[in-house]
């Protein structure tokens, strides 16, 4: 056995016969499941309305205005949206005109008017042009460049597309999706959404008004009028209408208007505010880090104040080898029991609150593994960072102070509701709360307008980007605490 191994199994054998540190960090694992267990027991959304799920299995927002009827096979539809205005509070009572870049207006060809069925539409926004959406989270935009007003959608089997056009005569095409399992009769027409508006911290109702015009139809349509109403009017992710205000549609010489709020895409925090997270059901990671960060202080600072270093020093004369042989010791351990803890606290949690109707968001096999993972990793950088502090200051009470203000101060700021986006951004980019983007479940999507901050659950960098700053600051302490080490205690 080399000399640094025995130097290695020198700390596991003091850190092991301490009982008041091994207790510590099986404490650390056990406030991950009991915070689970609390997470999951307190969540009660008994009775609330079902979220609408997507074709590829996740929640979506699905609330539009829609002016349909039956396509009962192939066929076309033609229209030019000539005009598209939206609204906003301006108090509680009254609306003034503002812009709401993703308020949409076109056509679509939906398997029925169930929420979380499939679609395809073609469209014009309020501030992103023309744009082919379907399945709620594929979105592709039209021509750029081009004033395109004239829209048409096509069915032929289960095949749908899109074309636009500025003059009628030349036609781009947008895209085209396959709506498998679509059916022989599907609902097609108009309609309208308008997704809540982001102002400021938070975001406001809105409501847009489309004008459309020369209307046709062609192909296997069924006979009769045109029927118009709000899908998904009771669906969770639908905000509502604004005060004094309705979805509705009317026609007069063959030309439409249609009002509608609500929008189709993938549901995120904002639109789904009773929705869990995986990173909820592991809030205990906090308590956690603290009796790690304990723990891995205590380990150096308690040698210092009984002497016992300088017996530690005099059998390891390689300072920076038991530095590290203690840095190995204490991140192995706390990373098994951030490992064991997070292991058990995951199914546990997510069976409570699932049990008590909370909604939480899907994640992948991979990234509840990366989640479990990351929070293991999390522990043992931080035990890291700890024993360092410790061996800089040589007193417990600061080393512990410093670390936890250091690791679990800016993650208290990001989740500060009203904590301006730009601070929270620089906080999660920057000092070593970073690493909490390990916890991260949701995605943002460009074509959804939301507030996308750690208190939400979305963080400015990747989850093991994240990571590395905090295992950054670990490295850099620990450097400087074996360069201390060898000046104070040589």
């Amino acid at each position: 056995m080399s000399a640094f191994a025995h130097v290695v199994h020198a700390e596991w054998t003091k850190f092991r016969t301490v009982r008041g540190w091994v207790a510590g960090m099986v404490a650390a694992a056990l406030l991950l499941v009991v915070f689970a267990l609390l997470a999951g027991v307190s969540s009660d959304q008994k009775g609330a309305p079902p979220v609408p799920i997507g074709p590829d299995g996740g929640p979506v927002t699905d609330s539009f205005y829609f002016v349909h009827r039956p396509l009962t096979g192939d066929g076309a539809i033609t229209a030019s949206v000539p005009a598209l205005k939206s609204s906003i509070p301006a108090d509680p009572e009254h609306l003034r005109p503002g812009t709401v870049p993703w308020a949409k207006a076109g056509l679509i060809v939906k398997e029925s008017t169930r929420p979380g069925a499939r679609y395809a539409a073609i469209m014009v926004t309020g501030g992103h042009g023309v744009r082919m959406q379907d399945g709620y989270v594929h979105d592709t935009a039209g021509p750029a460049g081009v004033s395109a007003r004239l829209l048409r959608l096509e069915r032929s089997g289960d095949a749908i597309t899109g074309y636009a056009s500025a003059d009628g005569a030349h036609w781009t095409k947008v895209g085209t999706v396959h709506l498998r399992g679509l059916g022989p009769t599907a609902q097609g027409g108009l309609f309208v959404a308008s997704p809540p508006s982001v102002q400021g911290m938070g975001t406001s109702g809105s409501v847009s008004t489309a004008a459309f015009g020369n209307l046709r139809v062609q192909g296997h349509w069924a006979p009769g009028d045109w029927t118009g109403g709000q899908v998904g009017a009771e669906s969770p992710g639908f905000a509502g209408y604004p005060a004094n205000t309705s979805g509705a549609f009317t026609e007069s010489g063959g030309r439409f208007t249609v009002t509608g709020a609500g929008d189709m895409a993938p549901a995120v925090r904002e639109t789904l505010p009773t929705g869990g997270t995986l990173g909820e059901i592991l809030t205990g990671t906090f308590a956690a880090l603290i009796a790690v960060i304990v723990v891995a202080a205590l380990s150096v600072t308690t040698e210092y104040r009984s002497g016992l270093v300088r017996v530690t020093l005099a059998a390891g004369p390689g300072r920076s080898r038991v530095l590290a042989a203690k840095a190995i010791v204490l991140g192995a351990v706390a990373f098994v029991a951030g490992l064991v803890g997070a292991a058990v606290a995951v199914p546990l949690g997510l069976h409570l609150a699932e049990a008590n109707g909370v909604y939480v968001f899907p994640v992948t096999a991979a990234t509840e593994v990366r989640v479990v993972l990351g929070v293991a990793a999390l522990l043992a950088t931080v035990s890291v960072l700890a024993l360092s502090a410790g061996a800089v200051f040589r007193h417990s009470a600061g080393a512990v102070t410093t670390v936890v203000v250091a690791v679990v101060l800016p993650y208290i700021l990001m989740a500060i509701p009203f904590m301006p986006a730009s601070v929270s951004t620089w906080l999660a980019r920057v000092t070593p709360g970073a690493a909490f983007a390990v916890l991260q479940t949701l995605v943002p999507y460009h074509q959804v307008a939301s507030i996308y901050t750690p208190y939400e659950g979305y963080y400015p960098l990747a989850p093991w980007a994240g990571f590395a700053v905090l295992a950054g600051y670990a490295m850099g302490a620990l450097a400087v605490a074996a360069v201390l080490l060898h000046r104070r205690d040589a």
